[in-house]
C-alpha cells in the first residue's frame, strides 16, 4: 500500500510540473494542515541542518569570510532564523534538529569555543541534537561543558563515557509526547581516530546501536514513529537504512553529501532504500556549512511507516534575508578577533583550492606540504619530504589578498609540525595503507587521503585490489630503498594515530603550530603562482608491486554548489487545493 499510494504522489507531483517549476511542486503549502486520519496517518515537518561547523555568519563559496557580497555569500544563521520564522508558523507539527559538527571551521570557534555557537543554536530553537566528531575536538570536558549550556535534548545512543558532565547530558533517544514521536541519535564510530574524545570515552557500533533503540522503544512505549539523527555519514546512512527493521526516516549529517535536483547533487532528497523487510526507508542531508536548511514533510502510518513525503533543502543565499537582531549579534561577536584576522599576510594569483583535496593532488595541499617541509630546510634539518591529512584542509583561500583569517579558517585546529622517522620498508606499508583505504598494520579504516611535498612522488592504481595498490614511490630523484631511513615532516595529529595513516607514536617533539608555519611561507612565496605538478598519480595495469608507468594525474573533481537559488516558494492556491485534496483523496482509499 505504501509504494502504491507514494507512486500516485508522485505522478500528480508529475503532472504539475507544466504548471510550476520543481521547486514550486517541493515547496508548495499542500501540507499545511495537520491531520491524523481514520486510519491513524499522521503529518509532520522536519528541518535539519549537519556540519555547520562554526559558521555562525554568511561565508563565500570557499567557506571563507564574505568579503564581497555581489560575488555571493551563503548561509548564517540569521538566515536560517528567518527562514524558520517565516515558515514554521504554517507548520504547527514540526522539529527542528540539528546532525552535529557545529564545531570548528571559524574563527567563532576558535576564539570563543562554544559560547557563542550554544548561545546560538539556543536562540534558534532547536528540538534536538546529535553529536558529531568535531565535537569532540577541545576534549569531553569542553564538550561537557558546551552541552550543559544548551536548552534543548542532546541524543546519540553510541556514545558510552565515564565523563560525568557528557554522561548527564546525552541520552540515546528522545520522545517528543506531543507529536508520539522518538527521535534516536548516533555519532560516527571513527570519532576517536579523526578527534580528541577521552580515553574513557568509546563509541560502539552506529547500526546495532540504532537497531537496539529502535526495539526498546517499541517493546517499552507505545511509540511507533521513529526518526534517526545520524552523524555517520551518507554511504553509511544507506547501510543504516539497509540492515535494520522499524525505522524508516533518516536525517543524517559527516560527509557533507548535496542531495537535491540541483547541479552536481550526489543523490536524490531524499534517497529511498529498502530496509531487511523490504520496507521504504527515507534518507535526507544537508550538505555542509548551514548553506543549506534542509526541509521535509513526512507521512507516517499507523505502523510508523513512512507513505508519503515532499520537500527539498532550503538553499540560503543573497535572496534570502538575515534576521537583523542575531546578525546583529554574530557582527559584535566578531570585533574582538576582527582586526587580527583582517591582518593581510600575502596575495596569490591562483585560487588555492581545497575541494578535491580528498580525491587527489590538490592545490592547497601541494602549498601546504611545501610549507611545512620548507619550514624544516630553514631550519637546516635532514628532511625527505612532508606529508598531512586532507582532511585537516578545511577552505579553499580564493586569490587575492590572503589574510590571517582565512588561514585560520583553512586550518583550524591549531596543529603543530612534528617530525617523524621511518624506513623505507615502514613508509610503503603508510602509504599502501592510505591508497587503498586501509591501514595495513591493524586492518582499520583510514578516514583521510594525504597531500604531499616537493622531494616525493607518489604512483598508484585506484582499481587495484586493497593492499596492492601501491605502485611507485620517488623520494628525490630515487625509488624508495626499504632499508634506508628517512626524516619526514607531518602534524601532531597524524603522529598521534589521527585517521589511522601512522601508528600511534609516543613523546613527540612539538614544533611550531601549523597556522604560523604556513604564514610564514605565504609571505616569503607572495605572490604566489603555483600548479598542480603531479607529485600523487594514478596509473592503469599495475601489479601493486612498485612498478607502473604513471598515466595521468589523480582523478576527481569535488562537488560544488549549485548558484541556483533554491529558496522557499509557494504554488498558487489553485494548485496546492489540488494536491491537498488528492492526498486526502489516497488516504482514504
Amino acid at each position: 500500500m505504501a509504494r502504491s499510494m507514494l507512486s500516485l504522489l508522485s505522478l500528480a507531483t508529475a503532472s504539475l510540473v507544466g504548471l510550476a517549476s520543481a521547486e514550486d511542486v517541493l515547496y508548495s503549502q499542500r501540507m499545511s494542515k495537520r491531520f491524523i486520519d481514520d486510519e491513524g496517518n499522521y503529518n509532520i515537518s522536519f528541518y535539519h541542518i549537519n556540519d555547520v561547523h562554526a559558521h555562525l555568519d554568511q561565508f563565500s563559496s570557499s567557506g571563507t569570510d564574505c568579503t564581497s557580497p555581489t560575488e555571493g555569500c551563503y548561509g548564517g544563521y540569521a538566515r536560517v532564523k528567518t527562514v524558520l520564522d517565516d515558515t514554521r508558523p504554517e507548520h504547527p507539527d514540526s522539529l527542528l534538529l540539528n546532525v552535529g559538527d557545529e564545531f570548528q571551521g571559524t574563527l567563532f570557534y576558535s576564539f570563543y569555543r562554544g559560547e557563542k555557537i550554544a548561545e546560538t543554536l539556543n536562540q534558534i530553537g532547536f528540538d534536538g541534537m546529535t553529536i558529531g566528531n568535531h565535537e569532540f575536538d577541545g576534549g569531553d570536558d569542553e564538550l561537557g561543558d558546551f552541552l550543559k549550556n544548551l536548552t534543548f535534548p542532546i541524543i546519540s545512543a553510541n556514545i558510552v563515557s565515564d565523563n560525568e558532565k557528557l554522561n548527564s547530558t546525552i541520552k540515546p533517544y528522545h520522545i517528543y509526547d506531543e507529536y508520539e514521536l522518538a527521535v534516536i541519535g548516533v555519532t560516527t564510530e571513527t570519532t576517536a581516530s579523526i578527534s580528541s574524545p577521552g580515553s574513557g570515552t568509546t563509541f560502539t557500533d552506529a547500526i546495532e546501536a540504532v537497531q537496539n533503540t529502535v526495539d526498546l522503544i517499541r517493546s517499552t512505549t507505545n511509540i511507533t514513529r521513529i526518526a534517526a539523527i545520524t552523524h555517520i555519514g551518507y554511504e553509511e546512512d544507506m547501510r543504516l537504512a539497509q540492515e535494520t527493521t522499524g525505522l524508516y526516516f533518516i536525517m543524517g549529517g559527516h560527509s557533507h553529501t548535496l542531495l537535491g535536483d540541483m547541479e552536481d547533487a550526489s543523490g536524490p532528497y531524499p534517497t529511498i532504500e529498502q530496509n531487511k523487510d523490504g520496507d521504504d526507508v527515507f534518507i535526507v542531508t544537508a550538505y555542509r556549512w548551514g548553506e543549506y536548511l534542509g526541509y521535509i514533510d513526512v507521512t507516517y502510518d499507523a505502523e510508523g511507516k513512512v507513505l508519503a513525503y515532499h520537500g527539498a533543502p532550503i538553499h540560503l543565499t543573497n535572496t534570502t534575508e538575515q534576521d537583523e537582531d542575531l546578525q546583529e549579534q554574530v557582527d559584535a561577536w566578531r570585533e574582538p578577533f576582527e582586526e587580527f584576522a583582517a591582518e593581510e599576510v600575502g596575495t596569490t594569483n591562483v585560487v588555492l583550492d581545497q575541494s578535491t583535496c580528498q580525491e587527489g593532488e590538490c592545490l592547497l595541499g601541494d602549498f601546504i606540504a611545501d610549507a611545512m617541509l620548507q619550514y624544516r630546510l630553514d631550519a637546516d634539518a635532514d628532511i625527505a619530504f612532508a606529508v598531512t591529512n586532507a582532511g585537516g584542509i578545511r577552505a579553499t583561500i580564493d586569490a587575492g589578498p590572503i589574510t590571517r583569517g582565512q588561514v585560520l579558517t583553512a586550518f583550524p585546529f591549531g596543529n603543530a609540525v612534528v617530525e617523524l622517522t621511518y624506513t623505507g620498508e615502514e613508509l610503503w606499508t603508510v602509504f599502501e595503507g592510505v591508497v587503498s583505504g586501509v591501514n595495513q598494520i591493524n586492518g582499520e579504516e583510514v578516514t583521510s587521503f594525504f597531500q604531499i611535498s616537493k622531494g616525493i612522488k607518489v604512483e598508484y592504481n585506484p582499481d587495484g585490489e586493497v593492499g596492492s595498490r601501491l605502485e611507485t614511490i620517488t623520494i628525490g630523484d630515487s625509488p624508495i630503498d626499504n632499508s634506508t631511513t628517512y626524516t619526514i615532516v607531518t602534524i601532531d595529529f597524524l603522529a598521534g594515530g589521527g585517521d589511522n595513516i601512522f601508528e600511534p607514536v609516543d613523546d613527540l617533539v612539538v614544533l611550531d603550530t601549523l597556522d604560523e608555519v604556513l604564514v610564514e611561507y605565504i609571505k616569503a612565496q607572495s605572490p604566489i603562482d603555483i600548479e598542480l605538478d603531479g607529485r600523487i598519480s594514478t596509473v592503469t595495469g599495475g601489479s601493486g608491486s612498485g612498478s607502473g608507468d604513471a598515466t595521468g594525474t589523480a582523478t576527481g573533481t569535488a562537488s560544488t554548489p549549485s548558484e541556483t537559488s533554491n529558496g522557499v516558494s509557494g504554488l498558487g492556491p489553485c494548485i496546492a487545493l489540488f494536491v491537498f485534496t488528492l492526498m486526502l483523496s489516497i488516504v482514504v482509499l
